[in-house]
């Protein structure tokens, strides 16, 4: 979308337009809402680790059942999946499944103030430089945050602040669904430096009781995946 900032891309998949629709239906049932986040959340994967990702070859050599040598190739850089809870829990078994070799996984606890709309810090399991697997310089290459809807972008906007602040040099932030206010915000982070947005699909405003929830969106989708509607 034109409207939106250059490290924005958004998916135009049939199948994730399709799939999305399903998604925002008020009587999907509990256990096909999570079956759609991870359907939707591969799909995503997809594009976005091929517009994040690529390929080196390591120098090695393997054989092919038919006794043919190749030269192995792999993805070299050092991840970190990152999913907001709750419901980026939702997204993280799809990005587990496509990564090619065993990621960690670092959680972080935000939730929304209902009143302010900001952002709270509850959860935070980033290791301290000391504990990382990476130099003193870079805890890894790239951190991959899995938030499935961004409204006001406050949540996404923290987050990307907090993997800077913890030395990570490039940040990519894959949605289901977002806001042109909340995904603007969340890309302009630090001038969108070292940052990239995937996100499914654009609703173009904020509504519900006090202005924090997208229209026509997916309702609070981490109380449609741990069914804690109203509670």
């Amino acid at each position: 979308m034109s409207s939106l900032p250059a490290n924005v891309a958004v998916s135009s998949h049939p199948c994730f337009i399709s799939k999305l629709s399903l998604l925002r239906s008020a009587s999907t049932p509990p256990k096909e809402t999570m079956a759609l986040v991870h359907e939707l959340s591969l799909i995503l994967a997809t594009e976005a680790l091929a517009r994040s990702l690529t390929v080196e070859k390591t120098g090695e050599k393997g054989v092919t059942p038919l006794g043919v040598t190749y030269e192995v190739e792999k993805v070299t850089k050092s991840i970190a999946l990152v999913p907001i809870l709750r419901s980026g829990l939702g997204m993280l078994e799809a990005f587990q499944t496509l990564l090619p070799e065993p990621t960690p996984v670092h959680h972080l606890g935000l939730f929304r103030e209902k009143v302010t709309l900001q952002p709270v810090e509850y959860y935070n399991n980033l290791p301290t430089r000391a504990d990382s697997s990476k130099d003193e310089n870079s805890p890894c290459d790239i951190a991959i945050v899995l938030d499935p809807v961004i409204a006001t972008g406050g949540t996404a906007e923290a987050a990307i602040q907090t993997l800077r602040e913890w030395g990570v040099p490039r940040i990519l932030v894959v949605s289901i669904l977002g806001s042109v206010e909340g995904v603007t915000r969340a890309a302009n982070e630090n001038n969108g430096e070292g940052l990239n947005l995937v996100v499914g699909a654009i609703d173009r405003e904020l509504g519900g009781d006090n202005g924090g929830m997208i229209v026509p969106g997916v309702g609070d989708i981490g109380d449609r995946l741990f069914l804690t509607i109203g509670k």
